[in-house]
């Protein structure tokens, strides 16, 4: 069991920062003719929630619960609607897939998965790291990147444990690392550890980025520009600027969690190979239950690569990733392994290890990002970057849309903000006199490229929940992965772009006049 977390000083003093800056922002800050009442107090519940979340002085779902008893209290809107994202469509995915990683659990298919890919990624300790990324990268190119991290996520932490009880420690090894609560854990498998996680939630956001079906973003992006230009952007074309793009990331990525940030060190992992043989025969062949597991596990990923051809063969069933997610959780309750000894896949005691927090941090975030939304402030911002557009240079401009858009959807749902954001971004593009392509298509990828905060993104809240990152780790990495994701976007704009999407800077285009 984990022991409590110390009341560090960040804590102590995020604990009382968090309601007083509500309460100055409430009743001190005067309210100006471009915030009502609603949106005043819907910053000053937000401001409280990022202490909060920064600091850590309450758990994170506690701080996701605010929205519940602040908005109605402050007149910003009734319970009822501050619910509502609660059960948002997203948090069943979530929790389909957190079943989905249960069942795998339970029945130890995910060790023997692990066990494989350890077998064949090698004995180095970067090696398995890079070999996790590039697996969930290819993965979430086509599926939902929540999808494929709840898959990718227990796989990653059977290798971490498998590590953990094997690896010999080294006398430089023994030392405790500050950041590390568990004494007996050396310093290079807590890193290996630490960098196993992030790199399996970046990939997610990463490879999502390489195909214009790989992340809602995206998918919205081409929604917006097809609904006011009738314009269609074309599958061969983003891949031609997403996959190059994924892959250069993906890489900085690596060399920043394994050599820059947290090395471990680690090297080949002596016997690791004749470990890892004894493990497999210790499970033995595949049984029964692991077989069932794994129709059900690939069926569903099927479901989800497959989801669009699907739904065209079959118009009556509009399929979701959220209902494909709900469907395999009903069948992994109803599923027998054993019909006479009445012992089925799960069983309902199985979920009292599912993190439950996590669906209502996720569903915190979706419920501030509501509010900001309903009460206009996003709205409010575009405006804004339409008035001062004239005064500035477009580049600036550029550059001031891609970096609101990239640290904006650290604390909101990169899918609302997309949605409400980019047809601002096309409208200033157009009032600039430039290709509207040129501004939104790396405005909605800054949307994928939030590497800050757990409830950024839905795998950043899901590894997160494996109790091998602190906060502070995730902000340290992502703050600098952030700034070279603005660089790339700037680079991408500059010269690839142009030249994929036959854009002319500084000359409007016949479909968007």
């Amino acid at each position: 069991m984990n022991r409590t977390a110390p009341l560090t000083r960040s804590r102590k003093v995020g604990l009382f920062l968090g309601p007083l800056l509500f309460l100055l922002i409430v009743w001190i800050t005067p309210e100006t003719p471009f915030l009502g009442k609603p949106a005043h107090h819907t910053l000053a519940v937000g401001t409280w929630m990022i202490t909060w979340w920064i600091t850590e002085a309450v758990a994170l779902p506690v701080t996701a619960l605010l929205p519940i008893v602040l908005f109605p209290l402050a007149g910003v809107m009734p319970i009822k609607e501050a619910a509502a994202p609660y059960a948002n469509p997203i948090i069943f995915l979530f929790m389909g897939g957190f079943m989905l990683a249960l069942a795998l659990e339970k029945w130890k298919l995910h060790l023997r998965i692990a066990l494989n890919i350890v077998r064949l990624t090698g004995t180095n300790a970067n090696g398995i790291i890079l070999g996790f990324m590039l697996a969930t990268a290819a993965l979430s190119m086509w599926i939902s990147n929540t999808a494929t991290t709840v898959m990718m996520l227990p796989i990653g932490v059977s290798v971490i444990e498998i590590l953990r009880k094997r690896t010999p420690s080294s006398k430089n090894d023994q030392e405790n690392d500050p950041e590390n609560e568990d004494e007996t854990v050396t310093k290079g498998t807590h890193y290996f550890s630490l960098t196993m996680m992030l790199g399996i939630a970046y990939a997610a956001n990463i490879g999502g980025v390489a195909t214009i079906i790989g992340t809602p973003p995206n998918t919205v992006l081409a929604g917006i520009l097809n609904e006011k230009f009738n314009y269609t952007i074309d599958f061969a074309r983003w891949l031609a600027i997403g996959l190059p793009l994924s892959l250069i990331m993906l890489g900085i990525t690596y060399l920043f969690l394994v050599k820059l940030l947290y090395p471990n060190r680690l090297g080949n992992f002596e016997g690791a190979q004749q470990v890892i043989k004894d493990e497999l025969a210790k499970l033995g062949k595949i049984n029964k239950a692991e077989r069932i597991v794994l129709v059900l596990f690939l069926t569903t990923a099927f479901c989800w690569i497959f989801k669009n051809s699907l739904n065209n063969l079959f118009p009556a069933w509009q399929l979701t990733d959220a209902s494909i997610a709900m469907i395999a959780s009903v069948a992994l309750f109803v599923t027998p392994i054993d019909y006479k000894k009445g012992v089925f896949v799960l069983e309902w005691k199985d979920t009292e290890r599912l993190p439950w927090g996590i669906l209502i941090l996720f569903g915190g975030g979706l419920s501030l990002a509501s509010a900001l939304s309903a009460v206009g402030i996003i709205g409010i911002i575009g405006d804004g970057i339409g008035v001062v557009g004239g005064s500035l240079n477009v580049s600036v401009i550029f550059l001031i849309l891609v970096t609101l858009m990239l640290f904006m959807t650290e604390v909101m749902s990169n899918v609302a903000l997309t949605a409400v954001l980019v047809p601002v971004v096309a409208g200033v593009a157009v009032g600039l006199n430039e290709n509207p392509l040129w501004m939104t298509i790396p405005v909605t990828i800054a949307a994928s490229c939030a590497f800050m905060l757990p409830m950024a993104t839905p795998p950043n809240a899901i590894v997160f929940a494996s109790g091998h990152i602190k906060v502070s780790q995730m902000v340290r990495v992502g703050v600098f992965l952030n700034i070279i994701a603005i660089l790339l976007l700037i680079l991408l704009a500059n010269t690839v772009l142009p030249y994929i999407f036959d854009i002319q800077r500084g000359v409007l285009p016949d479909w968007a006049k």
